[in-house]
């Protein structure tokens, strides 16, 4: 399939390219700290997947070979390579890409991510599950259902509404059932030693959705990696403690990007 076209959000003019692919209930919204924060010293480009937000709806069904073909096309047309931040079902498009482009994945983060729900025969059902609560409820009721969960309880009000509202912007059919099905096929558990870029795992220790045990289900498959904590954060770290959240993202980045800096 043609990779599909997308909408994206870009600041910073100068540095390597930061490509952040948000989660399954989200968009390129949801990297306004990543946004403001990281321009002074990288390129960031944050994407409305295909079929959410501000991109077009796809042609046709995409699996999670053809979200990765689309990433892979947003940095292919900006020359050279990029370090990928993916947050949950970003996160899996992002070690997919990794996997299938590795040529253009200088190094990843992965944020409250997994190997995908195609782990657990539950966990998929439960992903499946989502797409029928969508077309019953409509994007704002769905968004008011669900986005609460993806902060901690301790979140102040005024995050939870603009993760409600971010959400209810972003979804719809069919884009939402086309990513439902590629998180509850995925099961990259066996394809992580493959993957060569280095790379940072981090998770909320409040993550209510996925948790420290994928987080470690993921540093424990791959070969270059550290593993991180956020303190006081539910399952959109990069939201709910973006100060922390980024410091941790470009000590990375300055590791893998300075030689001087390794071992």
């Amino acid at each position: 399939m043609t990779p599909a076209k997308v909408h994206v959000e870009e600041a910073g003019t100068t540095g390597p390219l930061l490509l952040c692919l948000h989660g399954i209930g989200s968009s390129s919204a949801s990297f306004a700290p990543q946004l403001a924060a990281l321009s002074g010293q990288f390129r960031v480009v944050a994407w409305d997947a295909p079929g959410y937000g501000r991109s077009p709806d796809p042609d046709g069904p995409l699996d999670l070979d053809d979200y990765a073909d689309a990433a892979a096309e947003v940095i292919r047309t900006r020359g050279g390579s990029a370090h990928v931040l993916g947050v949950s079902w970003g996160g899996v498009i992002a070690l997919r890409l990794a996997l299938r482009h590795p040529d253009l994945v200088t190094s990843l983060i992965v944020a409250a991510s997994s190997p995908g729900s195609g782990t657990d025969p539950g966990k998929a059902a439960a992903m499946r599950s989502r797409v029928p609560e969508l077309e019953a409820l409509g994007p704002r009721a769905f968004a008011e259902r669900r986005g609460p969960r993806l902060v901690s309880a301790d979140a102040p009000p005024q995050l939870v509404r603009r993760v409600v509202d971010t959400m209810a912007d972003a979804v719809r059919l069919p884009g939402y059932a086309h990513a439902a099905e590629s998180m509850a096929s995925a099961d990259l558990r066996a394809d992580l030693p493959r993957i060569t870029a280095p790379t940072l795992v981090l998770c909320g220790d409040k993550d209510r959705v996925t948790g420290p045990e994928a987080a470690q289900a993921l540093a424990g498959g791959l070969h270059k990696t550290a593993s991180v904590v956020v303190k006081d954060a539910g399952h959109l770290a990069n939201q709910e403690q973006p100060e922390h959240f980024n410091a941790w993202v470009l000590a990375h980045l300055h590791i893998v990007t300075n030689p001087r800096t390794k071992g």
